[in-house]
């Protein structure tokens, strides 16, 4: 049971039980949570990320990347490609099982909140201002902050100074966090195809009540734009780090 395919599987189910989670929290009525905003579900993430990293490592995959875009960019760092026909279908089943589990815990709140759009944000992302060629680029940078300052927290000048590894899951939750705070008032901040592609597909399938459309105009942004970035960052840390 404990192979890469499982620990990626599991990491990204808690990654998005916990992120979509803080998210219908905040947005659902009848939540203790309701409108507790946005430094509340930026936090939640962050803390998600770090509980999914975690649990990956100890399900059995070591990297635990959890995010297709990440995947890809440490590919084009090492030149192994390897690792993708396998991490990344574990990652967008473990991002379905999770928005599911996310339905099943909030089932009495989807018939109570009227508002389709809300019910929708819980389980992928949408624009603050929808202009394309903006949306992708914000989700570009975005990306690419997170995997070039992964890649500098694990590199040997910062690991080297005496900083403890087993620190990283911890400081990966810090950076999400920063993103969230400092850059995801644009698109939600999906940088991770998977976390915002798996709930979506949950989201068409589910019986959720009083649901609308699930966006798939948009859906395309919050995909080729971390894996944009990700290719964008992998020659960044290739050049630097």
């Amino acid at each position: 049971m404990h192979t890469p395919f499982t620990g990626e599987l599991l990491g990204t189910l808690v990654l998005i039980l916990l992120g979509d989670g803080v998210v219908a929290g905040v947005l659902l009525n009848h939540s203790k949570a309701q409108n507790s905003g946005w430094i509340v579900i930026t936090a939640g993430w962050a803390f998600a990320v770090m509980a999914g990293v975690f649990t990956s490592a100890a399900t059995g995959s070591p990297d635990a990347h959890l995010n297709p875009a990440v995947t890809l960019g440490f590919a084009i760092v090492s030149g192994d490609y390897s690792k993708l026909a396998v991490y990344i279908p574990a990652q967008l089943i473990g991002a379905f099982l999770g928005a599911t589990l996310v339905w099943l815990q909030y089932l009495p709140h989807w018939s109570k909140t009227p508002d389709q759009g809300l019910k929708l944000a819980i389980f992928c992302t949408g624009p603050a201002i929808r202009n394309a060629p903006a949306n992708l680029i914000s989700e570009i940078i975005g990306t690419v902050v997170l995997l070039f300052v992964i890649a500098a927290i694990f590199s040997k000048p910062v690991m080297g100074a005496g900083i403890p590894s087993t620190l990283g899951p911890y400081m990966v939750g810090i950076l999400v966090w920063a993103i969230g705070l400092s850059l995801g008032g644009t698109t939600g901040y999906a940088i991770n195809p998977a976390r915002d592609l798996g709930p979506r597909i949950a989201h068409a399938v589910l019986p959720v009540a009083g649901k609308g459309g699930s966006d798939w105009g948009y859906s395309w942004i919050p995909v080729a734009g971390p894996l944009a970035g990700a290719v964008v960052a992998g020659l960044l840390i290739k050049a630097f780090i």
